[in-house]
């Protein structure tokens, strides 16, 4: 994630994928809905949290800045009784200040409000990570949850960034998502920007923070810190020339 008024690196986003065998690299649209389906969704789950949080702690101790780490949670993950208590242990346990984890959870989960739901949030606040809804537009229309649950950041979906700057409708939602996200002193994120002209036109209509191919394609864990390094770099000499 880059920072719209800086151009710095602030953040980045756990995604999966499965190194198949025979077949390479199967993207997670393949494979999700069968983890879903068969409850393994639990287990790969917090083991991606726990594999997220190890990764962060290895690039601060390589000196990288202190960056915020994004993980989705699916439907099936958010209603498992001890998942707080699991994120709780992975932080305590790599030394990451809660605030610097965001938990993005979709629309349509936020809309169940019911004691559960309120539970697992409250028990989310309360721990002190932050709150993001992912593909925000796409999903129910009432806002009411936001204001409920104290959310703090707004994720416009790719949907509504990859025919800008033409498409006027769809430079308006995300003119009105940032407005919302600003009024309500939420960060607001755009994801799948692919172009300098979508970044720039997003940059003109306030937009905190944008990501997408256009910064770089994902990349293993490993590769990050070193990519981190070139970024840098080349920001640097931009502003100097």
């Amino acid at each position: 994630k880059v920072a719209c008024d800086s151009g710095a690196i602030v953040g980045v986003e756990a995604l999966i994928r499965w190194r198949h065998p025979e077949r390479g690299v199967v993207l997670p649209g393949e494979f999700i809905g069968v983890l879903e389906d068969t409850g393994l969704i639990l287990p790969v789950g917090a083991w991606v949290i726990r594999a997220a949080c190890e990764q962060i702690a290895a690039w601060d101790r390589l000196g990288l800045p202190p960056l915020r780490l994004a993980v989705n949670l699916s439907a099936r993950q958010f209603r498992h009784l001890y998942l707080a208590s699991m994120i709780e242990d992975s932080l305590r346990q790599n030394g990451i200040e809660p605030n610097r984890l965001e938990i993005e959870l979709t629309e349509s989960l936020l809309m169940e409000d019911n004691e559960a739901t309120r539970s697992m949030l409250e028990s989310f606040r309360r721990l002190g990570v932050r709150l993001a809804i992912d593909d925000f537009g796409t999903g129910h229309s009432s806002l009411s949850y936001i204001r409920r649950f104290a959310i703090d950041t707004l994720k416009i979906d790719r949907s509504f960034v990859q025919s800008l700057p033409d498409n006027e409708e769809d430079t308006a939602i995300c003119s009105a998502v940032i407005a919302l996200g600003r009024n309500m002193k939420m960060c607001v994120v755009a994801e799948g920007v692919e172009t300098a002209e979508q970044a720039q036109v997003l940059r003109e209509l306030g937009c905190d923070e944008v990501q997408g191919y256009w910064i770089s394609r994902p990349m293993p864990g490993a590769d990050f810190a070193g990519w981190f390094v070139n970024y840098n770099r080349a920001r640097t000499a931009r502003k100097r020339s």
